[in-house]
């Protein structure tokens, strides 16, 4: 399945919630299972993003629309980004060095 690279900033409101209400968080990872994703790990940030999450899920589509509800409820302002892994890049290059020999 694809990985997914989420960096979100925290708004005004977002600060608010999570200074109140911590486990928050752990009640919007479960929101964005029930969309068809999967956390693979989380990381609070210092710098210009706050929170970068690595999730897995089927397609585009899917972490669309965990972007945009998610981003929808002004906790959040998220940047999405499709992953590759390593392994996967190399595999790739190699194979198109193999096809380029011929």
């Amino acid at each position: 399945m694809p990985y997914y690279a989420i960096l979100s900033k925290l708004t005004e409101n977002g600060r608010k919630t999570i200074m109140k209400n911590p486990g928050r968080i752990w009640e919007v990872n479960k929101d964005v299972e029930e969309m068809g994703a999967r956390i693979i790990t989380q990381f609070f940030l210092l710098g210009q993003y706050d929170f970068l999450n690595i999730i897995e899920a089927p397609n585009n589509t899917v972490v669309a629309r965990v972007a945009a509800t998610i981003g929808a409820r002004g906790s959040i302002e998220p940047l999405t980004m499709a992953d590759i892994t390593i392994e996967d890049l190399v595999t790739d290059i190699q194979m198109a060095n193999a096809l380029t020999k011929k």
